[in-house]
C-alpha cells in the first residue's frame, strides 16, 4: 500500500461505520493500545521488545503499522483505512497508528457465542471466507519451509520455553511437562504427515492469529481482522493450523461443538482430508500459544492467570485426543476379537487392519473365500503367517507415519510377532496397547460354528490346538467378551485410554 498519512481527527469522505456514535473506549493487548472514538479505531504499537517482536523504535512501529494494514487488507480491505501520524510540536512525526473502521462490539463472534446466540450460519460464512482466502494465499519454497516438521518443532520449542518459565507459578508444572511430552511424541514420528501437507500445497501465508474477538458477523458477511504481522514465519502456516486457531478460541469460549463444526466446514470448503490427529495437534498448539501469550499479559499486570491454566488444559486434552496409537487386539478364534477390534476402531477413529483379510489378499483370494486347513498347514503354514504379520505391520507403519491410529486384529499368539509390533511402535513414536479377548471355550466354539461369510477359517479344533501352542502374553489386558458387544468394546476403549508406558508396551492400571 502507499504510505498515505491520515490525521487522527480529520474528517473523511467515507460513509460512517456501524459503530458510529458509540461511547469512547480504550483497550490494551500485550503489543498495542487501541482508542475507540466514534466510527473509528486508532491502534498504536507499544514500544516493547518481547523477543518475537521489537517495536522499540519509531521507525519499527511505523513499518509494523504499514505491514498490518497491507496484510489485513487481504481479508477485510474495507476495515483498514490507512496510516495515521501524531505530530509533535516541531511538526515531525512523534507516533504512528493504524486507522480502522470501528466494528459493532456486540456483533463480534466472541460476543455472540458468549450470549448463546445462534452462529452456525456465520461460522459457515467464516469457514468459506477463510478457505477462499487460503486458496489464493501466497505459497512458495520459503513458505513451505515453515511447514516442515522441523519448523513445527522449532515453533513448539519457543512456546514450550515460554510455558516452562511459568511452570510452578502461573501454570501447574506437571501439566506443562505433560504438554511437552505429548507434543514431542507427535512430532517425533510424523515427518511424512508434514511432508505430505507441503506436497499438497497446504502451507501458505495465512492469518496467523484468528481469534473470535476479531471476527465480526455483519449483514454483508464476516469481517476478519488483526492478522499476525510482526513475523512472517509465524504467519506461514498450514491452512488447517490457521483454522485451528479459531477452533481453539471457540472451544475456549465454551463452544466445543461449534469448534468441531467450524473445522468440519473449513475442511469441506478447502477439500482437506487431514487426519483427525493433525487437527487435534494444531488446536493444541494454538491453545499452548495463547497460554504463553496470556502469561506474558499477566506479567505485564493484566488479568488471566486462570485463563492461562484453562488454555494449557485445553492443549493437553487435544494432544491426548490426537495421540496416534497402535492397538493390538488379539485372542483365540471365537473370542470376539474381530468384533471388539472393529468397535474399538470406530470409537477411536482408527484404521482397522485384519490378519484374516491380509492373509487372503496376499494369496490373491477374496477375503470370504474359504481356505480352511489344519493348524500350521495350507495358507496357515508358518511362512504364510510370517508374511501376513509382516505385511500387516508394514501397512500399519505407513498409516502411523501419516498420523492415523491403527487397530490390528490378529491372534497375536506368538511372542516374535508381538515384539515386531513393539519395535514398530517404538520407531513410529506411538503408544502400543495390547488387548487379549477372552471367552469361555463353550461360548467361543459356538461362535465359531455359527460363522457365515467370515474371513476366518478357524474351527473349534484349530482353536484348541492354538491355545495349547500360544506363547504367554502377560503384557496384554484381558477383555471379557462373554457379555454384550457394547460392554466388551467399552472395556477395550477404557483400557486404551488408561494405559501408561511400560518398557516397549503400555500397561493398564486395573
Amino acid at each position: 500500500m502507499s504510505d498515505a498519512v491520515l490525521r487522527v481527527a480529520a474528517p473523511t469522505s467515507e460513509p460512517p461505520a456501524t459503530g458510529a456514535g458509540l461511547a469512547p473506549a480504550v483497550a490494551e493487548t500485550h503489543t498495542a493500545v487501541l482508542w475507540f472514538a466514534g466510527d473509528r479505531v486508532h491502534k498504536m504499537k507499544k514500544p516493547v521488545d518481547l523477543g518475537f517482536c521489537d517495536f522499540t523504535t519509531l521507525e519499527r512501529r511505523r513499518e509494523a503499522c504499514l505491514r498490518e494494514i497491507a496484510l489485513n487488507r487481504r481479508l477485510s480491505p474495507e476495515a483498514y483505512l490507512g496510516l495515521e501520524v501524531l505530530l509533535g510540536p516541531d511538526g515531525t512525526a512523534s507516533e504512528y497508528l493504524v486507522a480502522m473502521r470501528r466494528m459493532p462490539a456486540e456483533r463480534s463472534l466472541a460476543a455472540l457465542v458468549r450470549a448463546g446466540e445462534p452462529v452456525d450460519e456465520h461460522l459457515r460464512a467464516v469457514a468459506r471466507r477463510l478457505a477462499g482466502f487460503h486458496s489464493t494465499a501466497a505459497r512458495g519454497p520459503e513458505v513451505d519451509r515453515q511447514g516442515t516438521v522441523d519448523a513445527a518443532r522449532s515453533r513448539w520449542a519457543g512456546v514450550l520455553d515460554g510455558l516452562r518459565r511459568h511452570a510452578g507459578t502461573l501454570l501447574p508444572a506437571d501439566l506443562v511437562e505433560h504438554v511437552v511430552a505429548r507434543a514431542g511424541e507427535f512430532l517425533d514420528g510424523r515427518r511424512p504427515v508434514f511432508d505430505g501437507r507441503i506436497a499438497e500445497g497446504r502451507v501458505l501465508d495465512g492469518h496467523g492469529d484468528l481469534l473470535a474477538d476479531d471476527v465480526f458477523c455483519l449483514p454483508d458477511g464476516p469481517a476478519i481482522l488483526d492478522c499476525l504481522e510482526f513475523d512472517d514465519h509465524l504467519r506461514w502456516v498450514d491452512g488447517l493450523d490457521d483454522a485451528g486457531f479459531l477452533a481453539m478460541d471457540l472451544e475456549r469460549l465454551g463452544g466445543a461443538d461449534l469448534a468441531e463444526r467450524f473445522l468440519r466446514w473449513y475442511t469441506e470448503f478447502s477439500a482437506d482430508p487431514a487426519p483427525p490427529a493433525l487437527r487435534h495437534h494444531f488446536v493444541a498448539y494454538r491453545a499452548a500459544v495463547r497460554a504463553a501469550v496470556t502469561c506474558i499479559r499477566v506479567e505485564q499486570g493484566g488479568d488471566g492467570a486462570g485463563l492461562a491454566r484453562d488454555l494449557l488444559d485445553l492443549a493437553a486434552r487435544h494432544l491426548e485426543a490426537g495421540r496416534v496409537r497402535l492397538v493390538l487386539v488379539g485372542g483365540l478364534p471365537g473370542t470376539g476379537k474381530s468384533t471388539v477390534a472393529g468397535g474399538l476402531a470406530d470409537r477411536l477413529g482408527a484404521t482397522l487392519l485384519s490378519s484374516d483379510r491380509v492373509r487372503k489378499e496376499i494369496a490373491g483370494l477374496d477375503p470370504e473365500t474359504s481356505a480352511a486347513a489344519g493348524y500350521r498347514t495350507g495358507l496357515y503354514r508358518p511362512e504364510h503367517t510370517d508374511a501376513t504379520y509382516a505385511e500387516l505391520l508394514r501397512r500399519a507403519g505407513d498409516l502411523l507415519a501419516r498420523g492415523e491410529s491403527v487397530v490390528l486384529d490378529a491372534s497375536w499368539t506368538a511372542d516374535a510377532q508381538r515384539e515386531a509390533a513393539a519395535a514398530l511402535a517404538a520407531r513410529s513414536a506411538v503408544p502400543l496397547t495390547a488387548l487379549r479377548c477372552e471367552a469361555p471355550r463353550a461360548v467361543a466354539d459356538e461362535r465359531i460354528r455359527r460363522r457365515h461369510g467370515s474371513a476366518s477359517d478357524a474351527t473349534p479344533l484349530v482353536a484348541a490346538v492354538m491355545s495349547a501352542d500360544a506363547d504367554p502374553w502377560p503384557e496384554a489386558t484381558a477383555i471379557d467378551t462373554a457379555g454384550t458387544v457394547d460392554d466388551a468394546v467399552a472395556a477395550a476403549l477404557a483400557a486404551v485410554r488408561s494405559s501408561r508406558p511400560h518398557g516397549r508396551w503400555t500397561v493398564v492400571e486395573v
